[in-house]
């Protein structure tokens, strides 16, 4: 596709329409394997994610099989595995919301997987049925790889600083409705019931999601309401002092979003991306974690080495 440097410039504004396109794609993607997969603890069931290819469910159950959907951005198609042996594969090419949910249905239909699901989207605005929206239809591959590749650093990057937790800490995730990628990191101890009211998600899915103390760091490519793509940190519950604490250079606390935010377009100018971003997650997560008064000599550790066990004294 490129060679572009491996932190790819990202124009949310030139890149908008498919950007809108591709989230209610994840959408059904994600709606499927949330229709199939038990609940587990902070919607962990739901999510997709980054592989070399793009973007994935991992195995799902249909009954007395397994299936996995993946998006892939570099030959542009969306591929639809059954553990039955069975493929089906739908080019992403532009085309409405409607005619991707009906070629996923029938996709899944083809590999024996009984899906039904929830046919209006989540966290979007003015959201229109799936099998009715004829209005989002644009798909720009180059912008599409490059949204990709810019979450493969993120994911990378990411996954080094969940490493530094001997606490409970997702994995990173790819969250379709939000359409971002996070890490979450736990102190342990049950949280204030959260009070909901998060536009287009169900209080009762909110509250399970904010069940415990957490300090959880992002990526998002940008929206309409803030046009630029950013990596994000917030604490929940917010403990007193927590928006004044030290962050790196560039990086700022957004009153309206109720989050320290740090343009990627600092990151991926910086001298060393990781080394910055890192710096942000680590300084974040501090905030939450002194402020917060969490048993830090007790939950972390060093970053991971890959073929060396962790030492324990």
């Amino acid at each position: 596709m490129t060679t572009e440097y491996p932190w790819p410039a990202l124009d949310y504004r030139g890149w908008r329409d498919t950007a809108l396109t591709l989230q209610l794609w994840t959408q059904i993607v994600g709606k499927t394997r949330l229709s199939s997969a038990p609940w587990l603890n902070h919607s962990w069931q739901v999510p997709l994610y980054v592989t070399a290819r793009g973007f994935g469910t991992s195995a799902i159950p249909a009954g007395a099989a397994m299936i996995d959907i993946e998006f892939d951005f570099v030959d542009h198609r969306l591929v639809c595995r059954s553990s039955r042996g069975t493929t089906q594969v739908i080019e992403l090419r532009p085309m409405t919301v409607a005619g991707f949910y009906a070629e996923v249905m029938a996709a899944m239909a083809a590999l024996d997987a009984r899906v039904q699901i929830n046919r209006l989207p989540n966290e979007f605005p003015d959201p229109i049925p799936f099998d009715e929206d004829d209005v989002h239809a644009t798909y720009d591959p180059v912008a599409a790889w490059r949204f990709w590749q810019a979450l493969v650093q993120a994911d990378r990057v990411f996954g080094l600083f969940r490493t530094g937790f001997l606490g409970k800490v997702s994995p990173v995730h790819f969250f379709w409705g939000s359409f971002d990628l996070a890490v979450t990191r736990f102190s342990g101890r049950r949280a204030p019931l959260h009070p909901g009211g998060v536009p287009g998600l169900p209080d009762r899915v909110t509250r399970e999601a904010y069940s415990h103390e957490v300090s959880s760091a992002g990526f998002w490519p940008g929206s309409d309401a803030f046009p630029q793509a950013a990596f994000y940190s917030y604490a929940y519950p917010e403990p007193s002092g927590y928006r004044t604490s030290p962050v790196p250079n560039g990086a700022t606390f957004d009153e309206t979003l109720g989050e320290f935010i740090l343009p990627y377009d600092l990151v991926r100018k910086a001298a060393d991306p990781d080394v910055l971003l890192l710096e942000f997650l680590s300084a974040t997560y501090a905030a939450a974690a002194d402020r917060g008064d969490w048993d830090r000599a007790a939950l972390e550790c060093a970053f991971g080495v890959p073929g060396q066990p962790r030492m324990v004294d």
